[in-house]
């Protein structure tokens, strides 16, 4: 049997900002940054700022328990509606017994935010359907690498701005799925930026950010779907020269995604418009580089390149890989790719 579906991080947020409230939040997974976000947003809202010395309480997993926990949760606010008590590093405390038995009957003035970090409850304790069924269980997992451009775009849009598509992929490329780094990043462009113009351009990231806006991971990927020799090459030898500016384990992600997805064109039932490669795909944009794909590299050599990324990959991380650093691996994999 499928595992329930919990709600989103939206669904959440929408349901906050409308005041409507549940006795627990149990917020778990290995992506911190939405779990901070929901139990930011509860600290800073439900309660206005004179209610919240009487109202509000932050502990930590290392210096409670879960009696300790449960008995402040019993407790009713001080001349508030409600009080909020948000256990942070809550994955330190071992034993959910007394935590169990508040959900029985939870009060209703009381809103227990239980911040899990670095994994999840196991979902067969109690514990979870406990609070599932009284209040909300969310599952915060690590985005996909592939997700980051849709993932800066809209952070950019809530804030007023928008972002061209090569900014944010060298962005995502040099950054990579910190979702914490990235906001901050995100918010120091914002600060670059004119009241007139809430635009962010390559260029704008490349003076704000320090990444090439002509040499990065995302011009890699573009020159080697286009099997362009000259300009891949190009990048290769800018990379050896600035190894901060890209190296082999930011873009064998970009690279290895990039295939995967091609391959999964290649015996698409229909392929030949960019609409039929966004429905296979269920991508909102970039169906073009596919087009382009399949038309430089047969479903054979495609297949034959994944193999070949894994190779390197696993190569970069000493798997017989005696002596060859990271540089090397990385001309050898751009060599095989366009040859």
């Amino acid at each position: 049997m499928a595992a329930k579906q919990g709600p989103n991080f939206d669904t959440i947020m929408r349901d906050l900002k409308a005041r409507k409230f549940s006795p627990i939040y149990i917020l778990m997974g290995e992506e911190a940054y939405y779990i901070d976000r929901i139990a930011d947003y509860i600290a800073e809202h439900v309660l206005a700022p004179e209610e919240r010395d009487f109202n509000q309480t932050v502990v930590f997993g290392a210096d409670t328990n879960a009696v300790q926990v449960a008995d402040m949760a019993r407790r009713y606010p001080m001349m508030a509606e409600y009080q909020v008590i948000i256990v942070k590093e809550a994955q330190n405390i071992r034993s959910l017994e007394a935590l169990e038995k508040y959900l029985k009957t939870p009060v209703k003035s009381t809103i227990l935010v239980w911040c899990h970090k670095n994994g999840k409850i196991d979902r067969r304790k109690k514990v979870v359907s406990m609070a599932e069924s009284v209040g909300v269980v969310f599952e915060s997992e690590r985005l996909k690498e592939w997700k980051l451009p849709e993932f800066i775009k809209k952070y950019v849009a809530e804030r007023k701005a928008t972002i061209e598509e090569k900014a944010a992929q060298m962005m995502a490329d040099h950054i990579g799925a910190d979702l914490h780094r990235m906001t901050s990043e995100l918010d120091k462009l914002f600060v670059a930026l004119p009241e007139t113009d809430r635009r962010v351009t390559p260029d704008i990231v490349e003076k704000q950010i320090g990444v090439s806006k002509d040499f990065n991971a995302f011009e890699l990927r573009n020159a080697l779907i286009k099997r362009d020799v000259f300009k891949a090459n190009q990048i290769i030898k800018y990379f050896d020269s600035n190894p901060k500016a890209g190296s082999l384990y930011a873009f064998l992600p970009l690279l290895f995604n990039y295939f995967q997805n091609l391959m999964v064109v290649h015996y698409a039932p229909k392929k030949s418009t960019e609409a039929d490669i966004a429905q296979a795909l269920e991508m909102r944009w970039g169906a073009k580089d596919y087009l382009d794909g399949i038309r430089n590299y047969s479903a054979k050599k495609t297949m034959d390149i994944i193999a070949k990324i894994r190779e390197i990959d696993a190569k970069s991380k000493g798997l017989d890989n005696p002596n060859t650093g990271a540089g090397d691996l990385m001309k050898e994999l751009i060599f095989f790719i366009l040859h």
